[in-house]
């Protein structure tokens, strides 16, 4: 497909001018690198029913991308980078650099050796402006803005190498002219428009064709430099339209060239006068059909914009569509561009007249019958960000059509007003149409016109079509097709891509968008996969995309699966998901895909018969009637799913579709689910389970009658009947059942009216204590004479006596109570029968009241009576006895508090009113309340007997004040006086703010605090919210506005009306931020933020908050209507991260943004427009680094500050100097460097004061600034004295040490010597305490639940083959990719052949005769290395890896060979390297068939050693730069000195490996790398190694308080001088304590200033130990006079230590690998054995010592001590240096336990042979015992061994690309070819069999094109 490029704004030259470029995204990498798909894997995002599957982010910003489906490869172009890029997850496979270079637009190229250029050229960036692809030659052309247009013709499958150099180079290549038209091809700046499009070749051409359209650049345009000459390359040499020769493998002189006939240059160019009327620019080209069938005709269409006035404000772009005819199939004649080149205007434009047209066209994509376009209305404001635009759709057909139409009317029919000559071409034929006498034309020239026929022609009535979507700023846009719908994606200038979904009347029904790149445009093209079209390639501005069209897995259900109206998603109803019609199996039938079309009605559903089933009933099983879109599920496994893995078995009778029925048996009996607590039923959910899914669920009853009267015993029988179950009641047995024949003969109730039951009364209340006769009245009392009971509650039980047939009466019933009031629910109980009760439908109760609780005074006492409690107040609330008079009155009330205290004249205040005896009852007080003679109004709901009254007051005449009475049979009054007011409402402040509401207003009046409710409405609807008033003034925040314009407020008191006023607030226009400066802080923050926009006097108070990273939002500063000033608010990483605003408390929210809600409602509200960098803080020292200045008061004080460099760009202005609390004048400031002086005198007092620099927040002491005085003469007098002082001592001192030195040199001697005994003594104590405590130590905390990081089976193989591959280290990362493992790279062009020729030498290499003489014949040369030898065997082994027993054969009769060879010299040696490719064969060998035992049975026991050797070596001390350990195996590795660690556990928080805090343990001497990598361990120990980050990548921060925190390193400016030489800081050097609180996170940018720890310079840094500390020199440093002198050869005893308490872990290893299980005995050793004892017997040899040597060499010194000393082969781990020193002392020790020889050791020899020569006699014992049990071992015979051998081979099938091995093996055929032909001509057989005849055809095959493929792959 064709590209356009735009340079940085891939949209246009309008988009690159209107705004400033897109801010970079926080994720991009400065640079792309293996590493960035696995980075960017972590960037999936997912919205709705998009998924972005994969991410690539280009430095420099994207030009242009092409698709090469064939090879699965994404070509990227970007600003001077050209990428090749896997399709699949669009990982970097090669990349190139194509700029900046030396170019000036004013000069030819320097290609053209002829010119010269008197203009200077300049670095200039090379944009790329095509991009294309040229399968059939093998070629990708590559355009850029360089060199006026420069092409170049790139190898395709390998992007960074030049397929062609054109113009070619020197001999032999013949010279070629060149001309500045074969190289002026794209347009030559940044922002001109290019399109490209291969065109397939033309009849009698060799090769394919270039058409091109490049917007002129020319003198005249407005890409043309000013410059005083006028020379212009570009009219000559630069048609707008052209039709190069692409013919790569033909004559290159006619490369790029237009006459591809031999008569007429094949361009399309705009004559100079008419360029400014015809200003072209590109949208695309394209062939459209893309594969017409033979015979039929094909076009190139260009969509380009046509500015007819260029320049002039009214005129408006013309968009066109121009047609080109290609030949019609391979032998169609090529007609000339001009000849069939006709174009039309493009319109698309709504009813709404001129304002609804969209004139300028943005991109444009054919579907089979339909051209998609997106345009835009261009608009007058540049500023605009979303210019609007619509979606518009035109027929192919129309276009036919019109064309046709047109040449009709320009020849056969003249009509001036349908078509025109283009007479602005300089090609065309004349100035106007006329007709052709007696001609009849043919449909080809109606179609493409002819040379006599006038061309090129303009339809000037353009094709009409009507926006199908409009949204904003849309900028690209693919369709597809699929069902019935037509799927439109559209891409926007801010990063988003749109779905949505049309129906057949091209309706929208649906929509969903997914952010790309947020700020990002997408390019104006966009292409789907051609391998899969369920992904979509897009690209924005600095990156490329590979975009899932659906993500149908975010629908869990059928319903919402079809309901979203998706066309991509349908239901799969056997799978039970949503998914791709592809990703369905069957989906190609009917009813197993349900689609969005066939709607929500479609999906499967199922009613089940019957649906209530009793629980005591047997059911010969189930009906289920399924229904929806189903297959016949007749004859499937069914079964039906009651959960809990309880099934049953389904079936249906006979095939169906729409409506089915099924039977399935019922769940047993014993499966019924429990019934819930208190319920009479349980639903089951059963689904229908068809191949293990369930694809249809529905829910049943099951039921039990006799539930229903344990669920309601108090009403048994009514709740029976009234059941919706099938339900019957049995009299007799009081139960309820479900089958009436189980009740017994007495007249059972049918209705629960007929129930026996109580028939509720009402009781009058009754006093504690009394006794009672309560009476019952009953109905339907079906067994009168029973024995009853009245139960009262569990524990209050009375007899109950009949009195007739309805009453009965409960008999001296007493209740007590200690509450006020107390209910007891009255029950009739058969007696002896305490369950079943009589029923009470409606429940009947007795009240219980005690007088003497809950009524503290007369009024609450006497108030009682209303309820029916006979209580009177004397000295207290007593009961009224039966003789005492009625109650008589209370005191007067008693008023305590009123409140408010004053209300409006309006009334209506509620007032409260608070005291005693307000009252007994509310009509006590119900007209007794006042307010002088104003009445106030009790309210019944509000109104507490005695205590509180709450009334409305009334109006009132006028403002007064008095007391308030209640008068209630006595009058009381309150203390406080109401006030009746008048309040008034004067003016409000401020009277107009922003629309979005948030502006605090204050009204101002007199008397506004009065009353109880205030209420001010804005626009007489919406609240006033935030409410706070004072005696003279409201304020509230306004609410949200709908439109700019003046609304009323309106105060209301008591919710009467307005109080009256004519307040008016005017809503404004929003305020607008345009611009932040500047975009970059410091992480600490404090940076002064400059916010530029408009309307900001109405802003009252503003904030800044920033995402993700940001600390505490800031408070901003309004400077005046146009500028804000912010401080930046902290953050917690470096990073790049969007800024929020709040205005008046709302979050701002760009007009733009909200006008975009259509296309993305979350995102529209969040601004992110504006984003800040944030960078590491700047860092200052003094000019030469020192920590002291000294200077004398009363000089003049100038201060050099040296600054590092950084990117923040601070001005002189942002930085604060200050000594002591005296600021320093800054005088001058640089990149580097900042000057300042002190003018006033610094004060004496202190002596020293802090030299302070300030950024922002960000504060750091440089230096300390110490004062000195000037006294001169009393130095000098202080100096003599001194010196005279001085001398007399050291006389005395003189004297003193001559008459005690040799007493103290006695007494010295002797010190030292007791004190080495004790250090010694201490050091062995100290040895044998470690011995016994860390052996329990290591296996407790060895006990590791998670799985062993094995490495799979190919990378075993690959690193085991292979080790050289591997870096240094052996701990690459998993994810390499082997050659063997990937793709076989070769080009298309190569592949049939190369292919038949390596099957060919596949079945050569599997003759037995032919691999045999191959082998030998290379051995015997003498440049075939051993390093050859072992690639050739295991690339051998890899392409035989199928045929293990062909193998296995080949090794055996090789092994012959060489076993004759050695038998002749030292049989012993055979074996003993690997000299020979059998040897290597063997290894490789050994490898493949030991593995299953390496993985299960060696592997744990391996990797538990690892742990304890890592372990152990970390409880100690470890030198970070010498590596030396206080634990360790290895002498060379021990630290030989007594540093004393305390260990430091640690609070470490980490966002990484699955958790989130733990406590880690570290040692105080460790440095903070050693600190990171401990932690790193206990984070990740669950995840393999490769996956852990590396502790350069992360950041350790250490919180010492709540508001101080520092981050960790191993060198920053605290670090440590001695010697010469920094010190790399420790935890003890931070003084963090223990338990201390850490934080790690990633870092965004690696501190590389180290580089690793290891590497250092030891003249420059040091860890614990100086290097001279282990030298034994005379010269001894500062620092190692104070240690104390031991020897060094004391510590030899911590080797002893690390062994013990490795040697469990040591025996457990060999036991494992030297043992026999009985499961899974090592067959191939069994068998490799027999076959040497079987040589050794042919050879006479009888020597047991020369057996056990051959075994050994081929099984423990061969595979095993391989394995030991490499467990990167293995694990998934780290293998550091100091793990492979130990791990050498332990191989050694098992290469000493499988020798015969005994050794021979004293006191001088290797302590990595002393350490372990106590055990090696009885690992002696364990091999020789192994041996053994092999050799006693049922012999295997070939058959049994070939079967294991095949069960091998097909286990690990398909693992590696065998053709890639076998072109690697051919590659030493080629380079030994004469020898290996004279080799099978002297064999016999092979000359029998004619092999030299079969190998010469593979060399024919492989010859002609093997190193070209392999240099193009």
């Amino acid at each position: 497909m064709a590209r356009r490029a735009a340079g940085g704004a891939p949209l246009s030259a309008r988009a690159a001018a209107a705004s400033p470029p897109p801010p970079r995204s926080p994720f991009r990498a400065p640079s792309p690198c293996p590493l960035l798909p696995l980075l960017l894997l972590l960037g999936a995002a997912r919205a709705g029913a998009l998924e972005i599957q994969r991410r690539f982010p280009s430095p420099t910003p994207t030009n242009n991308f092409a698709l090469d489906g064939a090879a699965g490869t994404v070509y990227l172009a970007a600003v001077n980078r050209l990428y090749q890029l896997s399709g699949a997850n669009l990982s970097l496979e090669a990349e190139a650099a194509v700029g900046p270079v030396a170019d000036s637009p004013l000069c030819h190229a320097p290609q053209l050796p002829q010119a010269s250029c008197e203009h200077p050229r300049r670095l200039t960036d090379n944009y790329n402006k095509i991009l294309q692809l040229d399968p059939g030659q093998g070629l990708v052309v590559v355009c850029g803005s360089i060199y006026q247009g420069f092409c170049q013709l790139r190898r395709r499958g390998n992007i960074s190498a030049v397929a062609v150099r054109f113009p070619p180079a020197a001999p032999p290549a013949e010279p070629v002219t060149v001309f500045p038209s074969m190289l002026n091809v794209a347009a030559n700046h940044p922002n001109a428009s290019t399109v490209g499009l291969v065109l397939p070749p033309a009849a009698g051409t060799g090769g394919s064709r270039l058409l091109v359209g490049a917007t002129y650049t020319g003198y005249g345009s407005a890409f043309f430099p000013r410059n005083r000459s006028l020379e212009d390359h570009r009219f000559e040499n630069t048609p707008e339209i052209a039709i190069r020769s692409l013919d790569a493998r033909g004559d290159l002189a006619k490369l790029f060239t237009f006459d591809l006939n031999p008569s007429d240059d094949n361009i399309l160019k705009i004559k100079q006068g008419a360029k400014e009327q015809h200003k072209l620019g590109f949208v695309r080209a394209f062939l459209h059909p893309p594969d017409p069938p033979p015979g039929a005709p094909s076009y190139a269409y260009l969509a380009l914009n046509s500015e007819a006035r260029a320049g002039d404000k009214e005129s408006q772009a013309r968009s066109l569509l121009a047609r080109i005819c290609l030949p019609r199939g391979a032998g169609g004649d090529a007609k000339k561009l001009t000849e069939s080149y006709i174009q039309l205007g493009l319109q698309c434009a709504g009813g709404a007249g001129r304002g609804d047209l969209y004139s300028r066209l943005v991109s444009v994509f054919p579907a089979r019958e339909l051209l998609f376009a997106v345009f835009e209305r261009p608009q007058g404001s540049p500023a605009a960000r979303a210019t609007p635009a619509a979606l518009c759709a035109f027929r192919f057909a129309d276009v036919q059509a019109a064309i046709r139409a047109a040449r009709n009317a320009c020849f056969v029919e003249p009509a001036p007003d349908v078509v025109a000559v283009l007479d602005s071409v300089v090609q065309g034929t004349g100035p106007a149409c006329e007709r052709k006498r007696n001609i009849q034309l043919q449909p080809e020239q109606l179609d493409c016109g002819a040379a006599h026929l006038q061309h090129p022609l303009s339809i000037l009535q353009p094709l009409k079509a009507t926006p199908v979507f409009r949204a904003p700023g849309l900028s690209s846009v693919a369709v597809a097709t699929v069902s019935n719908y037509t799927v439109v994606f559209l891409g926007t200038v801010s990063g988003r891509l749109l779905k949505i979904n049309l129906n057949e009347s091209m309706q929208v029904v649906s929509r969903r968008v997914v952010t790309v790149a947020y700020g990002e445009p997408v390019h104006h093209v966009m292409q789907f996969d051609p391998a899969d079209p369920g992904y979509l390639y897009l690209m924005t501005s600095h990156q490329m995309a590979r975009v899932k069209v659906a993500a149908c897995a975010v629908h869990a259900t059928c319903g919402d699966c079809v309901g979203a109206a998706d066309a991509y998603c349908g239901w799969c109803a056997l799978e039970t998901r949503c998914t791709l019609q592809q990703d369905c199996a069957n989906s190609d039938q009917p009813h197993f895909w349900t689609s969005a079309s066939e709607g929500p009605g479609r999906c499967p559903t199922m009613t089940v018969l019957p649906a209530e089933i009793d629980v005591h009933q047997e059911y010969p099983g189930m009906i289920l009637q399924i229904s929806g879109s189903l297959p016949s599920l007749s004859g499937m496994e069914m079964a039906c799913d009651y959960g809990n893995d309880i099934r049953t078995v389904a079936r249906v009778p006979g095939p169906a579709f729409g409506h089915q029925i099924a039977y399935c048996n019922l769940l047993p009996r014993a499966q019924f689910p429990p019934f819930p607590p208190q319920q009479d039923h349980v639903i089951v959910e059963m689904s229908v389970r068809v191949n293990g899914r369930h694809i249809v669920r529905a829910n049943f009853t099951i039921y039990d009658c006799g539930r229903v009267g344990q669920v309601y015993p108090h009403a048994a029988c009514t709740s029976c009947l009234s059941a919706q179950w099938p339900c019957f009641w049995c009299t007799q047995q009081h139960a309820c059942v479900s089958n009436q024949s189980r009740c017994e003969a007495s007249p059972n109730p049918t209705n629960p009216q007929d129930c026996p039951q109580i028939l509720p009364s009402a009781l009058a209340p009754v006093p504690t204590g009394s006794s009672q006769s309560i009476p019952v009245r009953l109905a339907n009392a079906a067994f009168q004479g029973a024995a009853l009971e009245c139960s009262f509650g569990p524990e209050e039980i009375f007899e109950a006596m009949w009195v007739n047939e309805s009453t009965v009466h409960c008999n001296q019933v007493v209740l007590h109570t200690t509450q006020k009031s107390q209910v007891f629910p009255l029950s009739l109980q058969l007696k002896g029968q305490p369950a079943r009760y009589l029923d009470s439908p409606a429940p009947m109760t007795v009240e219980v009241y005690n007088c003497a609780m809950g009524s503290p005074d007369c009024s609450q006492c006497l108030g009682r009576e209303d309820l029916g409690h006979l209580c009177v107040w004397s000295d207290g609330c007593r009961l009224r006895g039966p003789l005492q008079p009625l109650p008589g009155t209370c005191p007067a009330p008693e008023i305590r508090a009123i409140e408010p205290l004053s209300g409006p004249l309006d009334g209506g205040t509620l007032l409260t009113i608070r005291g005693r005896n307000l009252g007994r009852r509310l009509s006590d007080v119900a007209h007794g309340v006042w307010i002088g003679s104003v009445a106030c109004e009790p309210l019944a709901d509000r109104y507490t007997v005695s205590e509180e009254i709450v009334c409305a007051t009334g109006p009132a005449p006028g403002a007064f004040s008095d007391v308030v009475t209640v008068n209630a049979s006595k009058e009381g009054k309150s203390r406080e006086r109401f006030s009746y007011v008048l309040p008034l409402v004067q003016f409000l402040e401020p009277d107009k703010g922003p629309k979005a509401g948030g502006t605090r207003i204050t009204i101002h009046g007199s008397d506004l605090h009065v009353g109880s409710e205030l209420q001010v409405l804005v626009n007489d609807t919406e609240p006033c919210t935030e409410l706070m008033r004072t005696d003279t003034s409201i304020t509230c925040t306004v609410p949200e506005g709908t439109l700019p314009a003046p609304v009323s407020v309106c105060v209301r008191f008591e919710h009467r009306g307005c109080v009256r006023s004519n307040l008016t607030f005017h809503y404004m226009q929003n305020p607008v931020i345009t611009a932040i400066s500047p975009r970059r802080s410091p992480v600490s923050g404090g940076r002064t933020i400059t916010v530029a926009g408009e309307r900001f006097h109405m802003v009252q108070n503003v904030s800044m908050a920033v995402h993700h990273i940001g600390r505490e939002p800031t408070l901003c500063k309004v400077l005046n209507s146009t500028l804000i000033t912010c401080p930046s608010p902290g953050a917690l990483s470096n990073a790049s991260a969007p800024v929020d605003f709040f205005i008046n408390g709302r979050a701002y929210a760009d007009e733009v943004a909200v006008a975009e809600e259509l296309l993305d409602p979350e995102e529209a509200r969040r601004g992110g427009r504006f984003r800040l960098d944030y960078l590491p803080d700047p860092q200052f020292s003094t000019a030469k680094r020192e920590k002291w200045i000294k200077h004398h008061p009363g000089e003049p004080l100038t201060l050099v500050i040296h600054k590092e460099q950084d990117s923040l760009g601070l001005q002189s202005h942002e930085y604060r100097i200050k000594i002591g609390q005296v600021a320093c004048d800054i005088q001058i400031v640089s990149d580097r460097v900042i000057h300042c002086s002190v003018n006033e005198s610094l004060g004496t007092a202190e002596g020293q004061l802090p030299i302070t620099i300030q950024v922002g927040n960000f504060n750091q002491t440089i230096a300390t600034l110490q004062l000195g005085g000037s006294e001169t003469a009393i130095i000098v007098s202080i100096v003599i004295c001194s010196v005279l002082l001085l001398l007399s001592v050291v006389a005395l001192f003189v004297f003193c040490t001559k008459s005690r030195r040799a007493e103290r040199y006695w007494q010295k001697t002797l010190l030292q010597m007791e004190e080495m005994e004790s250090q010694i003594r201490e050091e062995i104590r100290k040895g044998f305490a470690e011995l016994q405590t860390d052996m329990t130590d290591l296996t407790k905390e060895l006990n590791r639940s998670q799985g062993i990081p094995f490495l799979e089976y190919k990378h075993f193989v690959t690193r085991t083959f292979f080790p050289k591959t591997l870096n240094s280290q052996g701990s690459s990362p998993v994810q390499e990719t082997h050659p063997l493992l990937g793709e076989w790279k070769i080009p298309e062009s190569c592949r049939p052949n190369m292919e038949e020729g390596i099957s060919l030498f596949s079945s050569l290499l599997n003759n037995k005769h032919f691999l045999i003489v191959f082998v030998h014949a290379l051995e015997q040369q003498k440049d075939f290395a051993v390093r050859d030898r072992c690639s050739l065997a295991s690339l051998l082994t890899i392409a035989l890896h199928g045929k293990l027993e062909y193998y296995t054969g080949i090794m055996k009769e090789l092994l012959v060979d060489l076993i004759d060879a050695s038998a002749a010299k030292n049989p012993k040696l055979m074996l003993r390297r690997t000299e020979s490719v059998v040897e290597k064969m063997l290894t490789n060998w050994m490898s493949i068939c030991m593995y299953s035992c390496l993985r299960e049975t060696v592997g744990e026991p391996f990797f538990l050693l690892l742990c304890a050797i890592k372990q152990q070596i970390n409880k100690g001390s470890i030198d970070a730069i010498t590596g030396k350990a206080r634990y360790t195996l290895n002498e060379e590795w021990l630290l030989r000195e007594n540093i004393e660690a305390k260990p430091r556990n640690l609070n470490v928080s980490f966002q990484g490996c699955g958790m989130d805090s733990l406590s880690v343990r570290a040692m105080d001497t460790d440095t903070l790398t050693q600190v990171k990598e401990k932690i790193l361990e206990a984070f990740c120990k669950n995840v393999p190694y490769s996956q852990w980050p590396r502790a350069e990548d992360v950041d350790l921060e250490w919180f010492a308080s709540s508001t101080q925190s520092y981050i960790l390193r191993d060198l920053d400016d605290t670090s440590v001088v001695e010697d010469g030489r920094k010190k790399l800081n420790t935890l003890a050097h931070y003084k963090i304590p223990e338990g201390a609180s850490l934080a790690m996170s990633l870092t965004d940018k690696k501190d590389n200033t180290l580089g690793r720890v290891k590497d250092l310079d030891t003249e420059k840094y040091f860890h614990l130990v100086l290097p001279t500390d282990e030298l034994a020199e005379p010269k001894k440093s500062h620092r190692q006079s104070h240690r104390k002198k031991v020897l060094p050869e004391i510590y030899l005893t911590r080797l002893l230590s690390t062994k013990g308490t490795l040697q469990k872990f040591l025996d457990d290893l060999f036991k494992a690998i030297l043992s026999i299980r009985e499961d899974k005995p090592p067959l191939a050793v069994k068998y490799f054995f027999d076959f040497l004892e079987e040589q050794a017997e042919k050879r006479g040899i009888s020597d047991p010592d020369t057996l056990h040597i051959w075994k050994t060499n081929s099984l423990p010194l061969r595979f095993w001590v391989n394995i030991l000393k490499n467990p990167q082969f293995v694990f998934d781990i780290d293998k550091t240096d100091h793990i492979d020193a130990c791990l050498s002392v332990i191989a050694q020790a098992f290469i000493d336990a499988c020798s015969i020889s005994d050794l021979q050791l004293g006191k001088d020899s290797p302590t990595n042979k002393l350490l372990y020569a106590k055990e090696i006699p009885e690992y002696r014992k364990i091999v020789q015992r192994y041996y053994k049990q092999i050799h006693d071992m049922t012999p295997l015979s070939e058959q049994e061994m070939n079967a294991h051998l095949a069960e091998e081979s097909r286990k690990y099938q398909n693992e590696f690309n065998t053709n890639v091995a076998m072109a690697e093996i051919y590659k030493y055929a080629k380079r030994y070819r004469p020898q290996i032909m004279t080799a099978l001509e002297a064999n016999p057989t092979a000359r029998r069999t004619q092999l030299q005849h079969k190998f010469e055809q593979v060399v024919a095959l492989m010859e002609d094109n093997i190193y070209e493929c392999y240099s193009e792959a």
